[in-house]
């Protein structure tokens, strides 16, 4: 077959696998828009309006410790299903991860969605826990399997600006979901709103079922069915001890950014309204959106410079770095939360480009299912654990409406933690990484022979 017909296909079973996930992003981060629906009153008796607006909220009645239990329970089960994932896509194949996953996110959202119908009884929690439980288990696993296909389709070609366009579209997701769905919650309310995440979920799953078809079909037309099989079926559980100290370190240092990074979000729009004067609540949904705003512009061309230029680990202390003062202004200061969110969006942009489109580089061929799993589960590991401790700053017995400055002050003050963290963390990964080559600060891109090469070689000398 000729190059420009394999480049083509590439390409639009990229575009299939990118919508894969926009569904489920977009449902994922729902709750991050609505939290004062979320958090409101299940009645205003005795409302007063000011300047047009009320002073009373009509919503679900969660408290702060609840609502950011929704962002927890999601993180723990993307932490749990991942690596299970991982696994079980390296030893099955992608078609089975895809449909998997892609049911379990449509089941889930279901789920969720028809919680919110019973507000002020005792089944409202658990069933909308049990919903983002379900959601969890199949966004988690869909993001492993997304990367696995991604990385086999790219690798030595154009990873990063492959990993860069998949964060793209999927992230379209998280930002049409903070322009939209306050538009539509007012418009049509939130069971409706939630249904909707639903219908896009549906969707999702429909592109996920091209995805298998093209996958599968490319497979056959190369006459790889039977290596990938052969491949597959030597994959163990235990290959997991011989992932090199290079991808741990890595993992450390995603986890740590992403502690900063999505808690933060969670509650972004609740604290630029408590915070700064003179911002509603749809207003404040587009400052905090800013943060994917600016990675959805900035993705693809960053994937590209990479791809060129290499530098992964330097990158990766560098976005970590320069968030310190983003978090510091949030912190400290009043200057306009807008500068800081799309700051955060640009030093956000960099590591999803450096830090994710890395793992390929330190592990072998046969076992990334497992390691990208693996990966995801620590990261949403952390940032259950994370939007736990911040529900406990925030406050955890009342819905209040309006939570005190000096708490919101110590939220960021445990983000600029978890920044500190991750400096560190990188710093080791490219002290390590120079001492073992350098693979990840390589002036210009590798060719799959070169990678395939080093792979082997890492997987031959840590079996002796």
């Amino acid at each position: 077959m000729t190059g420009f017909f394999t480049a083509y296909y590439r390409f639009v079973l990229l575009f299939f696998n990118c919508l894969m996930t926009l569904g489920p992003y977009f449902c994922s981060d729902i709750p991050s828009v609505l939290q004062n629906q979320f958090q409101g009153n299940l009645t205003c008796p005795n409302t007063t309006v000011i300047n047009g607006t009320t002073d009373c909220v009509l919503g679900l009645g969660m408290t702060p410790q609840q609502y950011n239990l929704l962002h927890a329970v999601l993180s723990w089960m993307n932490a749990i299903a991942s690596v299970v994932a991982g696994f079980l896509i390296d030893k099955f194949g992608n078609c089975f991860g895809v449909f998997l996953s892609s049911s379990l996110c449509v089941l889930g959202s279901s789920l969720f969605a028809l919680g919110s119908h019973f507000e002020g009884t005792p089944y409202l929690l658990p069933l909308m826990l049990t919903g983002r439980l379900l959601f969890g288990s199949g966004s988690g696993s869909l993001s492993v399997v997304q990367n696995r296909i991604t990385a086999f389709w790219f690798k030595g070609k154009e990873l990063g600006m492959a990993f860069g366009l998949t964060l793209t579209l999927t992230r379209l997701g998280s930002v049409l979901n903070f322009f939209l769905t306050q538009r539509f919650e007012e418009e049509y309310g939130m069971h409706w709103t939630l249904w909707g995440g639903t219908l896009l979920c549906v969707l999702s799953f429909l592109a996920a079922i091209v995805v298998c078809k093209l996958d599968n079909l490319w497979l056959k037309l190369q006459r790889l069915v039977g290596s990938v099989q052969e491949e597959s079926r030597k994959v163990r559980i235990l290959d997991v001890k011989l992932l090199p100290l290079r991808y741990w370190l890595l993992v450390l240092t995603i986890v740590f950014f992403y502690n900063g990074i999505f808690p933060f979000i969670a509650d972004a729009c609740k604290f630029i309204q408590d915070k700064y004067s003179g911002y509603c609540q749809k207003e404040a949904a587009y400052i905090a959106s800013a943060v994917y705003d600016s990675s959805l512009i900035l993705l693809v061309s960053l994937g590209i410079l990479i791809d060129y230029v290499g530098l992964r680990g330097i990158f990766a202390v560098a976005c970590a770095v320069l968030s310190l003062p983003a978090f510091g202004l949030l912190a400290f200061t009043y200057v306009p939360p807008l500068i800081s969110t799309a700051w955060l969006g640009i030093t956000y942009s960099f590591a999803c480009v450096s830090m994710w489109a890395s793992i390929p580089l330190v592990v072998p061929q046969e076992t990334l299912g497992t390691a990208l799993g693996l990966a995801v589960s620590i990261e949403m590991l952390g940032v259950g654990v994370s939007n736990l401790v911040i529900g406990s700053i925030l406050g955890t017995k009342t819905s209040e409406a309006k939570i005190p400055l000096w708490r919101w002050q110590r939220m960021m003050i445990f983000m600029l933690g978890n920044i500190m963290s991750c400096i560190i963390a990188s710093v080791l990964l490219n002290i390590v990484d120079h001492r073992q080559g350098g693979t990840l600060n390589k002036l210009t891109k590798r060719t799959s022979q070169q990678n395939e090469t080093e792979n082997c070689t890492i997987l031959s000398v840590q079996k002796k």
